[in-house]
């Protein structure tokens, strides 16, 4: 049973084996997935980035080398991410997969099965780590009327949204091409309608970028949830769903997909928020967004005139206040509310590992 649900007041079902809050460190989760799946997710994408046109793009890259361009941390972040962020999409697309297995529908079709999971399902989690990775690499363009010199030269950043632009385009039409081979009608929509999901979110994150140090926008969590769905949820929670759907599952189980992809994302912002406010140090210095969910949830607390007056001082006071609690508590909400998606799965290693990945980027000091 899960004693960290229980203790949360969530009731656990199935007898599903997952990681307490001193469990093991993320990576380890994502090695033991892995085995569960197949494969390494950092393979994913492999016979993409493996192309004679990525590689001329990787080569033109080098030439940002001494400079500050965004794009240049985009790229060596797909060679090591401490964080262990990257593949992680295309790694619980194959794991949701694998805990729902085979429809009644789809019996006569097992033998197109490696490891539980269909070809097809394999060559979405791929499609999902292009997107993702594609519109990463497109928020690495700078503006370059803001650049300081110490940036590096001018021709050179310009270089380089140029490179982020092509070589996100690339990727992303690769993912479109892949998409259409997939022939499910019902996929293509799905996987479409995340991309335009992703587009106004970023578009949004952008109009604000600008301001990042500066109050800019007067919203609720409520409208917070939304913005976040879009730009950070989305693409993962209708992946997960069309994953069902190329199974040929109910329209309960893929709804339920959609919920685990939603809930576990959502968590996975929230706690990603909470992290300059919750670290152990006091020497830490992370940056934060006056828009982010603690600083939000500050804000409805203590009312806009009463924040506005705290700005000086900010994140002390969020700290001090009732944001980080609430923040943290809406986290774990998001974070059960995934867990409990997962109960309609049969028990299973890759419904244990789905589970192990809620908590392994949802968990605090």
């Amino acid at each position: 049973m899960w004693g960290a649900l229980l203790r949360h007041g969530v009731r656990c079902a199935g007898g599903i084996r997952c990681l307490s809050s001193g469990g093991p460190p993320w990576s380890q989760v994502v090695s033991e997935a892995e085995k569960i799946v197949g494969y390494p997710t950092s393979f994913m994408s492999l016979r993409c980035l493996l192309s004679d046109e990525l590689s001329n793009i990787a080569m033109q890259v080098r030439k940002l080398v001494g400079t500050k361009h965004p794009l240049l941390d985009t790229a060596r972040g797909f060679v090591y991410d401490s964080r262990n962020n990257l593949q992680m999409r295309g790694l619980v697309v194959l794991l949701i997969s694998k805990a729902a297995g085979p429809s009644t529908a789809e019996l006569s079709f097992q033998h197109d099965m490696v490891s539980g999971i269909y070809s097809s399902q394999r060559s979405l989690a791929e499609i999902t780590e292009l997107i993702h990775t594609a519109f990463l690499v497109h928020r690495g363009i700078v503006n370059i009327g803001e650049l300081k010199s110490c940036d590096g030269p001018l021709k050179d950043m310009q270089f380089g949204n140029k490179m982020a632009v092509l070589s996100g385009d690339f990727l992303l039409a690769n993912a479109c091409t892949s998409l259409a081979q997939l022939q499910n009608t019902k996929v293509v929509e799905l996987i479409s309608s995340a991309i335009g999901d992703l587009v106004q979110g970023i578009y949004y994150e952008n109009a604000k970028s600008s301001e990042e140090n500066c109050l800019t926008d007067d919203i609720g969590i409520s409208r917070w949830k939304e913005q976040v769905f879009l730009s950070h949820s989305a693409l993962l929670a209708k992946s997960c769903q069309a994953a069902m759907e190329l199974a040929k599952h109910s329209a309960e189980i893929q709804d339920m997909a959609f919920q685990y992809g939603k809930h576990m994302s959502m968590s996975h912002k929230l706690h990603s928020d909470l992290q300059p406010f919750v670290k152990e140090s006091s020497n830490d210095t992370m940056t934060f967004n006056l828009n982010s969910a603690p600083a939000i949830l500050h804000q409805e607390f203590r009312g806009r005139e009463a924040w506005l007056k705290q700005i000086r001082e900010l994140q002390e006071a969020i700290k001090a206040g009732k944001g980080v609690t609430s923040a943290i508590d809406l986290c774990r909400c998001h974070r059960n509310r995934a867990l409990a998606a997962l109960e309609q799965f049969p028990p299973s290693e890759a419904r244990d590992a789905l589970a192990n990945i809620v908590y392994a980027v949802t968990r605090f000091p």
